[in-house]
């Protein structure tokens, strides 16, 4: 399976040991990671990716964990290439959220617009799950265009609401529980995001697509 190798004059990933039985593939940015990752959960799905136990992909890494083969993964990893195009699409997760969020007039008031405005912005794009971390179930979602990127908070709250729909430099998020947290709040959503009796238990998981609608309070 080819999918992800491409012509294309763009060097292929850094490959380093984690430990014994793992890798780590470095790449140039997160749209890459998310194509690396794309490929390789392909080429699993088809029987043709030496044996690995997970697939994790973060901002600018892919870590194989559990692999029966190192070397033949590093030399499988070694030609793959960024593809020009997009890679297969994810399934989509509509997100519907009420934005009452304690952030949300400051965050239009830093994009200068509405309120209103600001939930039309946050609600317009496709996002796409990037990877997950900090808590079980939240993923890291990609999409939002760049210059509606916005600092986090300077003093993180102790506590965020489960459901929070947030946002943190390039980043939008979805606080699966309660925590301590410094994105500022636009909203917030019922969806469960995390359940360990769910295969995938993370509703976000990488390489899922969301849409966020807006939705009166209930």
């Amino acid at each position: 399976m080819s999918a992800g190798r491409s012509g294309t004059d763009r060097p292929g990933p850094t490959v380093r040991r984690a430990g014994p039985r793992a890798l780590l593939a470095e790449v140039a940015d997160t749209a890459e990671a998310g194509a690396l990752y794309a490929w390789l959960s392909g080429l699993r799905a088809a029987g043709e990716l030496p044996a690995v136990a997970e697939i994790v992909p973060a901002a600018r890494t892919v870590l194989l964990d559990g692999a029966e083969d190192v070397r033949a993964l590093t030399a499988l990893l070694t030609t793959w290439r960024p593809a020009a195009g997009a890679g297969p699409e994810g399934p989509l997760v509509e997100v519907p959220t009420v934005y009452d969020g304690a952030d949300l007039a400051e965050v239009a008031a830093l994009w200068g617009v509405s309120p209103e405005a600001a939930v039309r912005i946050h609600t317009e794009p496709r996002y796409r799950v990037a990877f997950c971390g900090f808590a079980p179930g939240f993923g890291y979602l990609t999409g939002l265009p760049e210059r509606y990127g916005v600092p986090r908070r300077a003093t993180p709250r102790t506590s965020v609401p489960a459901g929070s729909v947030a946002l943190a430099g390039p980043w939008t998020g979805v606080y699966p529980r309660s925590s301590p947290g410094g994105w500022q709040l636009l909203g917030r959503t019922g969806l469960t995001l995390w359940d360990t009796a769910r295969d995938p238990a993370a509703l976000l998981a990488p390489g899922v697509r969301v849409r966020f609608t807006a939705v009166r309070p209930g």
